[in-house]
């Protein structure tokens, strides 16, 4: 399981413990610069990325796994599955399109393109996004959830715990500057020679089942987005979590955790 920006583990830990539960081997990881994880200075590419899930999947013993991605660890799991496709069994994708389904929406459709690339375009900067998001305490980590989740969540306790736990996070040293790496990578890339082999890598389509679920009030990444991935998977499956935002395996834990359990069953069972 991998976290998205501004994540760590913890986010996933629902779906972690039901998997678990289910008799499987869960890991939820913190990424390369994120958490506990090591924080070299390089190596926040999508391909670098990747391979650090697929030789883990190794390092713990094993020749392949179902991988599960929020949000922008969603675009990281996609990767493996194309770079590594004998270690990836199955994917599930949670508020995260295949890059080139969120690429051509990012171009096309203009409610997906003011959600998304006002921010991206931002983070381009150098230093001024790092300033923002550590600023007074990171509270621009709780105000990312508050204005990403569904109307109510804000109001939970468990939205206090996960704010308090993310702003913590971000404020481990080199955190901010990292996370934003990968982001930068993601948009400077698509005007150099290594976004155009990425782009050519990543235009097959996956035999592996893919799974997109989507919160049903998410108006960060649109379900209608995460949809139009079907071009990109022979056996592509999709999902609502009623009541959810962009964070799913937070706001809406027991439904999303049923919906990922019953689909590594399905993939490793059926």
């Amino acid at each position: 399981m991998v976290h998205g920006l501004s994540g760590i583990w913890w986010t996933m830990r629902a779906p972690m413990v039901a998997l678990a539960d289910a008799g499987f081997h869960a890991v939820a990881v913190d990424l390369r610069g994120h958490g506990d994880s090591d924080k070299p200075p390089r190596g926040y590419d999508a391909w670098t990325l990747a391979s650090d899930i697929t030789n883990l999947i190794r390092a713990l013993g094993h020749s392949t796994a179902v991988i599960i991605g929020q949000g922008e660890g969603g675009f990281v799991t996609w990767t493996a599955a194309y770079r590594r496709p004998r270690a990836v069994r199955g994917l599930v994708v949670v508020g995260s399109p295949h890059p080139l389904a969120m690429r051509r929406a990012a171009l096309r459709d203009g409610t997906q393109r003011s959600a998304i690339v006002p921010r991206l375009l931002a983070d381009q900067a150098p230093r001024v996004p790092e300033r923002r998001l550590t600023r007074d305490g990171a509270v621009a980590v709780e105000d990312m959830l508050r204005t990403r989740s569904a109307p109510g969540w804000a109001d939970t306790d468990a939205f206090r715990e996960s704010a308090d736990v993310l702003r913590e996070a971000m404020l481990i040293p080199k955190v901010a500057h990292l996370s934003l790496e990968s982001r930068r990578w993601m948009v400077r890339s698509q005007f150099r020679p290594d976004g155009r082999d990425f782009r050519r890598t990543v235009a097959g389509v996956l035999d592996q089942p893919v799974l997109g679920i989507s919160g049903a009030e998410d108006r960060f990444v649109l379900p209608e987005t995460v949809r139009a991935s079907a071009p990109w998977a022979r056996d592509f499956r999709t999902a609502l979590v009623p009541g959810a935002g962009h964070y799913p395996a937070m706001e809406a834990p027991e439904e999303t955790s049923r919906l990922i359990v019953d689909f590594a069953r399905s993939v490793t069972e059926g």
